[in-house]
């Protein structure tokens, strides 16, 4: 993204110790000056659900959130359930979420060893929104062999 000339910031967030929404958004805290109508938002797995709860706290619409293998509530996974619960087991505000930004982008696999396909329509419904199905994605990670995400890309320069 930086050698297409976008500025990016890549907070560093704590995890598995200390992982929870409360330490998350004081990380995000620090980078608020910097957002504003030309920031785009990208989240992958939790990090989608996480993106949905900075969206509730702004007073501004952002250009966009791409959201990559998102979820909302629990997952059947004891691990992951008790790691994410706080993120995506909760109430969301999702007319301050979708009037605070302009378009979303929904990404999801067909074959998500982690997340079912059934939680990308569940937050595309509340997101008003069709998800995009990428066949064979995994979970868009390096194991799922993704270390280039060409269509995310793509997207984000036709935005």
């Amino acid at each position: 993204m930086e050698k297409i000339g976008y500025q990016v910031y890549i907070p560093i967030f704590p995890t598995p110790e200390n992982q929870n929404l409360e330490s998350w958004l004081k990380v995000i805290g620090d980078l608020r000056s910097n957002i504003g109508a030309q920031t785009i938002f990208i989240g992958h797995s939790v990090g989608a659900s996480f993106i949905l709860s900075i969206l509730e706290s702004l007073d501004l619409p952002v250009r966009a959130a791409f959201l990559v293998s998102g979820f909302l509530g629990l997952l059947d996974n004891e691990e992951f359930d008790n790691l994410n619960k706080e993120f995506v087991d909760r109430k969301f505000d999702w007319d301050k979420i979708k009037s605070n930004t302009q378009k979303f982008y929904l990404y999801h696999s067909n074959n998500d060893p982690y997340v079912p396909v059934e939680k990308a329509y569940e937050l595309a419904t509340n997101l008003c929104v069709k998800p995009i199905i990428i066949e064979n994605g995994g979970h868009f990670n390096e194991k799922a062999g993704y270390k280039e995400f060409p269509r995310l890309l793509s997207d984000i320069k036709n935005i």
